[in-house]
C-alpha cells in the first residue's frame, strides 16, 4: 500500500495501453467539481433515506440537547470537529477494508480531505461493495443498531447524516458502475479514470 499527499492522475501512457488491451473508459464526470456537481441529487437522497431510517428507530425532536429550544444555534466545538475527523477517517477505512491490500492500493490525505483508490482489477460487485459500504453501515446499519440499544444521541444522528452527504460522490460512481458496466466485467483504475473489461 502506497501513500501520497495528492489524488492520482491519469497516466496517460497505461491509457494507452489499457485502450490497447480493450478496457473500455466508463462515461464519468472526469474531476471532482462535476463530480460533485452531478453528486448532489445523490447527497439529497441519501441524506434523506438516512433520516427516515433514524427518525423510525428514534425521531428528532427539537427539545434534544444541541438543537436549542424555539430556535437554531450554530456553535462549532472542538469536540465536534475531532468527531468529524474520526468520521472522515472511519469511512475511508471502510472503503479500504474492501480494497485488496497491494501496492496498487493508495491512502492519502490532500486539502479536500482522506482518500483510498486502488489500481488493481476488481469485479463489478466488489466495487460496488467498496462504493456502498461506508453509507450502508455508517448512515443506515448503525443507527437502526444504535436506535434499538438506545444509545443513539443527536450527535450520532447528524454524524450519520453528514456521512450521507459525504457518500453522496461514492454512491454516484456506484450508478455509474452500474448502469454502465456488465455484471461479469472485471473494473480498473487509471489515477482518476475508470476502465472496464468482460472477464
Amino acid at each position: 500500500m502506497k501513500f501520497q499527499t495528492t489524488f492520482p492522475e491519469r497516466n496517460m501512457e497505461v491509457h494507452k495501453k489499457l485502450i490497447e488491451q480493450e478496457w473500455i473508459p466508463l462515461k464519468e464526470p472526469g474531476n471532482f467539481l462535476k463530480s460533485f456537481i452531478y453528486s448532489i441529487p445523490f447527497m439529497v437522497i441519501a441524506a434523506y433515506l438516512s433520516a427516515v431510517v433514524i427518525s423510525f428507530i428514534s425521531p428528532f425532536t427539537w427539545s434534544e440537547k444541541g438543537f436549542g429550544e424555539g430556535s437554531i444555534t450554530i456553535v462549532i466545538e472542538v469536540s465536534a470537529l475531532i468527531y468529524l475527523l474520526i468520521l472522515v477517517i472511519i469511512h475511508e477505512c471502510l472503503h479500504l477494508i474492501f480494497i485488496p491490500n497491494s501496492q496498487k492500493t493508495i491512502t492519502g490525505i490532500t486539502f479536500l480531505g482522506v482518500f483510498v483508490a486502488t489500481e488493481e482489477e476488481i469485479s463489478r460487485t466488489r466495487y460496488i461493495l467498496i462504493s456502498a459500504a461506508p453509507y450502508l453501515i455508517l448512515s443506515i446499519v448503525s443507527p437502526l443498531i444504535l436506535g434499538f440499544l438506545g444509545l443513539l444521541t443527536v450527535q450520532l444522528k447528524l454524524l450519520a447524516i453528514l456521512n450521507a452527504l459525504a457518500s453522496s460522490i461514492d454512491l454516484l460512481n456506484l450508478t455509474l458502475v452500474a448502469k454502465q458496466v456488465p455484471r461479469d466485467a472485471i473494473i480498473k483504475s487509471n489515477g482518476w479514470q475508470t476502465y472496464w473489461k468482460k472477464g
